[in-house]
């Protein structure tokens, strides 16, 4: 029993996981604030353009009992759209974080090389000064 501990210990530890699951709690929070924001802020105002219309408690009865709830799917279908929208917000604006960060890295000047660098450099440089007869022969092509 304790290798399989052991196991699901180093399974449930992994950054991965640890990862997802920030991920989904987040997301789940961002959902509550989504859809609070369509109930409670875009939807009265729809009422009021509308005059009173309320999109979620639209409904078709079929026969006896048996009621098509329509409106609580168009209710969802608008609350995925404005999700997307306020998803594609979020991307559009880390992407413009990422290029303007991208742009301060490539205008800051290079590095200044190494002593090393400096010191081949020199040697790279004495040695095309060098008169060819100098220099180590060539071993021809075969």
């Amino acid at each position: 029993m304790r290798p399989f501990l052991d196991e699901f210990r180093k399974f449930i530890l992994r950054g991965n996981v640890v990862d997802l699951a920030v991920g989904v709690v987040i997301g789940a929070a961002f959902g509550k604030i989504v859809d609070s924001l369509v109930a409670d802020m875009f939807m009265p105002v729809v009422g009021v353009l509308t005059g009173g219309f309320n999109v979620e408690g639209m409904h078709t009865t079929l026969y006896g009992d048996a009621v098509l709830k329509w409106g609580k799917f168009l209710q969802a279908v608008i609350n995925f759209v404005i999700i997307g929208f306020c998803m594609f917000l979020v991307v559009k604006g880390v992407n413009a974080l990422h290029q303007h960060l991208l742009k301060q890295e490539a205008a800051a000047p290079p590095p200044l090389p190494s002593p090393t660098e400096k010191l081949l450099a020199e040697i790279r440089d004495l040695l095309k000064e060098k008169p060819d007869s100098l220099r180590p022969a060539q071993l021809p092509n075969p």
